[in-house]
């Protein structure tokens, strides 16, 4: 059993029945108030999808746009879910809710596809999305397969689409950690089993997230030498608890961990200092670091120059860089082309970024690399960038924090990329 929350977003297709999904977890699981009920109920039925529709225009145009969380808990766990959109349009939504997600369930409308034959064609969006989540280091990835109470023959179909799936999952590197037949609409293999479909014989979807384990990249990058970026700094001098008034420095500890005696190294200074006091969000005195992802305050035992976007690290350990290779996952309208220059975040600190090549770009049908010479909206693909000023990156598989970038377009301002150190 599982006590630790799952933080976990449905993807896929547009129409493939994310947000009704999420509506049945909601209903079925008896968490959904009576009042969320009678306001998505119409002529006596309830409207599933509506119940993470929360925008205006989502609800005029029957899509998701933005995404939608929604928290729900049962006798085993407690859950976040995250509603992504399916439109290639909001790819970068689906790429934000990914990078935190313990798990992602990507639904397959079986009534989409020709699965009478094999080998069965799946929809562009379905291995993008998939893509997306294993590029992203989402641990665990389900795969639903809806609307089978909608096709003629449902466990051929079932098994033409799962062995689909599997395929494309040994192309691309991605670990299954599910197949499961559903029916959102209906509610069938969603929270309980059901005795529709009797060829199939695993657990339901809810069955499925409730053993699921939770946050397993972060206990890899605690064996990865410590790193803080620093993201804002403050001096209260009438705090009877921060040491002799020095500054404290407050952050979210992206690897490693921290206790009090350890020394430090500031990048981009290199000046070196011990840490003399750790601190709640109250400023109460911590005897140890609360864990990753969380934060807290940190008092040195002397004044150091440190400002908003350094890093501090156990010292000698990371080699900072200019020239990075990173895959790409393109959001932006206008297309990413060698030359042109972007300002990278990195942590809280901001580089300019020069793309010096297009290495390739990954087919979304086929999986494969293939030459390319600029990255279209949506597209993947892997870039060399020239940095400004060196940063300490590693590659995205050791650390998220310090293998993540987004690329901002200095003209409009726009996140127009989301960049993973190779």
């Amino acid at each position: 059993m599982q006590n630790q929350a799952l933080k976990f977003i449905t993807c896929g297709s547009v129409d493939d029945g994310k947000s009704t999904l999420i509506g049945r977890l909601l209903v079925d699981s008896k968490t959904a108030l009576l009042d969320q009920i009678a306001g998505v109920s119409k002529t006596g039925e309830i409207d599933l999808a509506q119940f993470t529709d929360g925008l205006t225009a989502e609800r005029e145009q029957g899509i998701t746009i933005d995404v939608a969380y929604r928290y729900f808990s049962t006798a085993s766990r407690k859950f976040i879910i995250g509603d992504a959109p399916g439109h290639e349009q909001y790819t970068r939504n689906m790429v934000t809710a990914a990078s935190s997600a313990d798990a992602a369930v990507v639904l397959v409308d079986a009534t989409k596809l020709v699965w009478q034959q094999q080998p069965v064609q799946l929809l562009p969006q379905t291995k993008r999305h998939s893509l997306l989540a294993h590029l992203l280091r989402v641990p665990n990835i389900v795969f639903a397969i809806n609307k089978l109470d909608a096709v003629e023959d449902a466990e051929k179909a079932f098994l033409y689409i799962s062995a689909a799936l599997h395929s494309m999952a040994e192309q691309a590197g991605i670990t299954i950690a599910a197949i499961v037949p559903v029916s959102a609409l209906k509610g069938d293999n969603v929270v309980e089993l059901s005795n529709r479909w009797p060829f199939y014989s695993g657990y339901s979807l809810l069955q499925i997230l409730e053993q699921l384990p939770a946050q397993s990249a972060l206990n890899e990058e605690r064996q990865v030498p410590t790193a803080l970026p620093i993201q804002w700094l403050d001096k209260d001098s009438s705090s009877a608890t921060t040491a002799q008034g020095r500054r404290t420095f407050w952050g979210r500890l992206a690897s490693g961990s921290l206790k009090i005696g350890q020394e430090l190294q500031v990048f981009p200074s290199g000046q070196k200092a011990v840490v003399a006091q750790l601190l709640d969000h109250a400023r109460a005195p911590l005897q140890q670091d609360p864990g990753l992802n969380t934060s807290y305050g940190l008092v040195l035992d002397r004044e150091v120059d440190i400002s908003r976007g350094d890093w501090m690290f156990a010292p000698d350990t990371f080699h900072p860089q200019r020239s990075i290779t990173a895959t790409v996952a393109w959001l932006d309208e206008e297309p990413l082309q060698a030359g042109r220059t972007y300002l990278a975040l990195h942590g809280h600190r901001w580089v300019k970024a020069k793309v010096s090549a297009i290495s390739q770009r990954f087919d979304i049908h086929t999986l494969s690399p293939q030459e390319a010479t600029q990255l279209q909206a949506n597209e993947i693909g892997t870039v060399q960038l020239a940095l400004q000023e060196p940063i300490a990156a590693l590659a995205y598989t050791q650390s998220k924090a310090l293998g993540a970038m987004i690329l901002v377009d200095t003209a409009s301002h726009k996140t127009s990329g989301a960049a993973l150190v190779r």
